[in-house]
């Protein structure tokens, strides 16, 4: 299991400085915007979008926390367009994926959801994500 202070410092130094031109949430800004979706951010997900929702590396982007919510991959667009899919009520996609999303569990870990349901990818958390995925390209 991988420590995520340790990835996302490493996504960070692997990005070389890539970002998109968008400003990462705040803590005001990701307590309203649950609100919103009425969707509590476990602590882990909150860091990882005050640290790295805006990196740009590889294939991966972060679905985006904005205050204008004018981004195709803003996160309550997507989650919207998701569950209309069928995505579980408490699922939280954190992650497009032509058409599937990576969403992060009640219980911590993250899965690879499809709406045909023929996926079993999942990965123990965050950090293992993290580094799986979006670094290692799995």
């Amino acid at each position: 299991m991988s420590d995520l202070n340790n990835v996302i410092e490493h996504l960070k130094k692997l990005s070389n400085g890539e970002v998109i031109n968008v400003a990462l949430p705040d803590d005001n800004l990701l307590d309203n915007y649950e609100k919103e979706i009425n969707f509590c951010f476990p602590e882990d997900y909150r860091k990882l979008l005050k640290e790295a929702d805006n990196i740009f590396y590889g294939t991966i982007e972060l679905l985006l926390v904005t205050k204008e919510k004018k981004y195709p991959s803003e996160l309550s667009i997507v989650l919207n367009e998701a569950r209309e899919l069928g995505l579980p009520e408490d699922w939280l996609p954190i992650c497009e994926d032509n058409g599937s999303y990576y969403c992060l569990l009640p219980n911590g870990k993250v899965h690879y959801w499809t709406p045909d349901g023929y996926s079993n990818d999942s990965w123990e958390d965050l950090a293992d994500w993290i580094e799986q995925v979006w670094i290692n390209g799995d």
